[in-house]
């Protein structure tokens, strides 16, 4: 049995069927679902939006203020860097520092 509808307030006389429930009604009630865009829907069968959809983060691009060199700091086998890095304390044979 046929259905008649009713074409008054609406902007078009076209007839569309939905894609999930089969059922007839105006073009106007029908939207494209967020996951299919090339589906028409009615209100009632529209799937809500799937954010797996869409495409992955980019990462973010973060440096660092002082980064850790890759290769080790090597330092002269005949002395010493002090804690400050001020100065360089060289090491006598006989045990004493002498400062630069």
């Amino acid at each position: 049995m046929s259905i008649f509808l009713d074409p008054r307030g609406k902007s078009t006389f076209g007839i569309g069927i939905c894609a999930r429930c089969q059922r007839k009604m105006s073009l106007d009630d029908l939207m494209p679902d967020p996951n299919y865009p090339g589906l028409r829907v009615c209100e009632m069968d529209q799937d809500q939006f799937d954010p797996y959809r869409l495409a992955a983060r980019q990462p973010e691009r973060i440096t660092l203020n002082f980064p850790r060199p890759d290769v080790p700091v090597t330092t002269d086998p005949g002395g010493l860097v002090t804690e400050s890095d001020d100065y360089f304390i060289i090491v006598e044979e006989g045990g004493e520092y002498l400062v630069p």
